[in-house]
């Protein structure tokens, strides 16, 4: 089975980058694939996660206007597959050209949409004034019609269906990428929080949290592990709420597994979601976990007060009781860390990547 990925770009330590390194290699390695990945613009270097030897790396360089840009991709993209001819395509792509990739291809090849991210980010973009409104929603249309001509439209959780109500949609999760013999052993007066410093991570609610937090327990540490945003200056906020001597800024790391061991429990103060993967990394390291129940993954990851806190969505003095709860009981930490561990076991990286292996075998018979 020759495989190709279409993906914008993998030269990051972004969510997306690191999954597909994880089963692109489990494919390559595990069940004997043929795997090209194809990026855009020098997408693929330099890489940040190790993907195996054996996958091949294509790149479409695309620059001018909008006509010119689509004309490079079209030209570009039906080149590229006579050259590679693979049995199943899988794009990973949010942008608008993916939803055009059906007709220009012509069903020629099965196609799969795996999709990382939520409607509801793109709302939040959308909700400026009136124009940017409107065009969410003709470009939203457009999207649904080109969705439609897939072979396979894959969404993260039963709420990402919900958003885009399409019949040929089905929940693959993101599968666990290691597994921690040994749990944290939930000693340490720190807890850790991972992701980009973007609006939709939501960091800033968690710094405001985290200042009445160690107002009661001062001699807990934050560490959060991610890239820095120009857009939202964390470290400026930390110091504007006197919780810098209580906050670790890290640049991220390929190892926070290693990381997550380190901690006593995980916090997520995400205004939306595309999955949540680090709730699910955090509990297989034996972490019990704090997080906002907000669209779309938390709320399908945890079990509320059985292996975490799982909180209205914005509601700070929940939160802020839910974490004192976990600094204040170590023996509730611990039964609950060895529950998320268990949680974590349902996204076992063999079952899942079994699901996509037969999705690929199904839809190259057909």
């Amino acid at each position: 089975m020759k495989l190709l990925y279409i993906v914008p770009n993998i030269n990051n330590e972004g969510g997306v980058a690191r999954m597909l390194s994880v089963k692109a290699n489990y494919l390559v390695e595990k069940l004997g694939y043929e795997v090209d990945i194809l990026t855009q613009n020098k997408g693929f270097s330099p890489l940040f996660y190790s993907f195996n030897s054996n996958i091949i790396f294509h790149d479409i360089l695309l620059k001018g206007n909008f006509f010119q840009f689509f004309n490079s991709f079209s030209k570009g993209l039906k080149n590229k597959i006579k050259a590679i001819q693979p049995d199943v395509i899988v794009v990973c792509d949010n942008g608008l050209k993916a939803y055009l990739i059906p007709f220009i291809l012509k069903n020629k090849v099965p196609l799969v949409l795996e999709m990382h991210s939520s409607k509801f980010i793109e709302e939040r973009e959308s909700d400026k004034n009136i124009l940017t409104k409107v065009a969410f929603n003709w470009i939203h249309a457009l999207k649904k019609i080109g969705i439609k001509e897939y072979d396979r439209f894959v969404v993260e959780t039963s709420e990402s269906i919900a958003e885009w109500e399409i019949n040929n949609a089905i929940v693959i999760p993101n599968p666990l990428w290691f597994t921690s013999e040994k749990p944290s052993a939930l000693e340490n007066k720190k807890v850790i929080a991972v992701g980009r410093h973007t609006y939709e991570k939501g960091f800033d609610r968690m710094l405001q949290i985290w200042k009445k937090v160690i107002a009661k327990h001062p001699d807990w540490i934050l560490e959060i592990y991610g890239k820095a945003s120009g857009n939202l200056d964390l470290k400026l906020l930390a110091e504007n709420l006197n919780v810098s001597n209580n906050v670790v800024f890290h640049k991220p790391v390929q190892d926070i597994d290693k990381k997550y061991l380190e901690a006593s429990f995980y916090l997520m103060t995400s205004r939306f979601e595309g999955f949540g993967m680090v709730l699910i990394e955090a509990m297989a390291s034996g972490l019990p976990c704090v997080a906002y129940d907000c669209p779309c993954g938390p709320r399908g990851i945890l079990s509320q007060k059985e292996d975490g806190f799982l909180i209205e969505n914005g509601n700070q003095s929940d939160y802020v009781k839910a974490v004192e709860t976990l600094i204040e009981n170590v023996k509730l930490r611990r039964e609950m860390g060895k529950k998320a561990k268990l949680s974590s076991e349902k996204y076992n990286i063999d079952a899942i990547m079994q699901t996509w292996n037969q999705l690929f075998i199904g839809i190259k018979k057909n």
